[in-house]
């Protein structure tokens, strides 16, 4: 087995793990009863999808024809730092807009983090 069969085989696993990731958060985006779990669900499993395949994507570029793409470094570095950080603006709007949790909830830890900090406040 020659070094290109091995990066070949490395970049299939890592494009094949980022399309199971991304087609999990896509059910998940279907399944999960609301905003909060929707939202968590496509910013964990989307972008570590996203980031598999971009990075499958620059390791076969990389060894096989010898580029180096900086669009694929900025790509992962680009979803990387701004998804994670929409999911979790998009979850504090949807919770200071008063967005019930679903029924099966059974903690708000951010409401008790607020409720605590107004007790400090206060005081």
């Amino acid at each position: 087995m020659d070094a290109n069969a091995i990066i070949e085989i490395v970049v299939g696993i890592l494009v094949i793990t980022g399309t199971v990731m991304s087609l999990i958060s896509s059910l998940g985006i279907i399944r999960l009863p609301d905003v909060y779990n929707r939202a968590h669900a496509s910013t964990k499993s989307a972008t570590l999808g996203i980031l598999c395949i971009l990075l499958g994507a620059f390791f076969y570029f990389f060894f096989t024809h010898g580029v180096s793409s900086i669009r694929l470094l900025l790509g992962i570095i680009f979803v990387f730092l701004t998804a994670p950080v929409a999911g979790h603006i998009i979850i504090r709007s949807a919770h200071r807009s008063k967005v019930a949790l679903a029924d099966i909830s059974v903690q708000d830890d951010l409401q008790d983090y607020l409720d605590s900090q107004k007790n400090v406040e206060s005081k």
